[in-house]
């Protein structure tokens, strides 16, 4: 039974692959070359690593809830806010701790806070999600 205090299932990623970034830049049709080209992330005093999307480190956190939860449709809320960048070849975690149970609707769901760190870093990305619970 899901209790209040309850950790989610840490969902772990990475290597981040400047490839796949690359890609995903121009399937969404982002060209901000801080995703793909080192020379712009250079000229902005980030380093040397390309940047990964936003909405990518967003759907970090959703596969964490819905292989907790059991599927997508679980999800009813998500709100999250960006905190830092996320880089080429970064790995990742993504997890949360249940913050309330109670009724709605449509059964019970679990509140939870909810972030996206660089393994052995700061967070960079955290929020709140309402999940319906399956028990």
């Amino acid at each position: 039974m899901t209790a209040p205090g309850d950790e989610l299932p840490a969902y772990e990623v990475g290597p981040v692959s400047a490839e796949k970034m690359k890609t995903m830049s121009a399937l969404m049709r982002d060209a901000n070359p801080i995703h793909f080209d080192p020379a712009a992330v250079r000229a902005l005093g980030l380093g040397d690593r390309v940047v990964n999307q936003g909405p990518l480190n967003q759907s970090y956190v959703v596969t964490m809830l819905t292989r907790w939860a059991g599927g997508a449709d679980r999800v009813r809320a998500l709100r999250l806010r960006f905190l830092g960048n996320v880089f080429a070849g970064d790995r990742l975690v993504a997890g949360g701790t249940v913050t309330a149970v109670r009724g709605d609707g449509s059964g019970r769901v679990a509140d939870c806070d909810v972030w996206l760190r660089v393994s052995g870093g700061d967070p960079v990305l955290s929020g709140t999600a309402t999940v319906l619970l399956g028990e």
